[in-house]
């Protein structure tokens, strides 16, 4: 029996996937719990729209992140720092402090979008990544100065 998937069912496919099972299996437990329903046309028709209705979705998210990211390129995040000898800052910055600069310029970024390799932890200027969308990542400067 061909079933289309509503969830991830581990060991047979992901959701939305179309697969073969046997029928027993089928009808007592994947259909029974709500993990899949038959294959037919109009389930078929259904699957198709749904489809086509997230990918619009998701292209219009993706569009949207791609003009914050316009914007957020635009600003210039300077940190304030207090050092000690040699120019060596005290602590260091981290994506929170990041995060919450951005989000008192209007953007909303969360600390775990921003991806940091390195302590900032010297002046200057260090390139942090910030990933607004799986398909919508950035580099964009921070500034360290006394």
């Amino acid at each position: 029996m061909k079933v289309i998937l509503l969830k991830d069912v581990k060991n047979q496919g992901k959701k939305d996937d179309i697969i073969e099972v046997a029928d027993g299996y089928a009808n007592n437990f994947l259909i029974k719990k709500g993990l899949a329903v038959a294959l037919t046309d109009t389930s078929k028709k259904i699957l198709n729209n749904q489809i086509t209705t997230r990918q619009k979705k998701e292209e219009e998210i993706i569009e949207e992140m791609n003009k914050e990211k316009e914007k957020i390129l635009k600003e210039k995040i300077v940190f304030k720092v207090k050092t000690g000898k040699m120019d060596k800052v005290f602590g260091n910055v981290s994506s929170k402090q990041i995060a919450d600069y951005l989000n008192k310029l209007g953007y909303k970024v969360d600390k775990k979008q921003i991806h940091i390799d390195f302590p900032l932890d010297t002046l200057g200027r260090h390139m942090v990544e910030i990933e607004l969308h799986k398909k919508v990542k950035f580099n964009i400067g921070v500034n360290l100065v006394k």
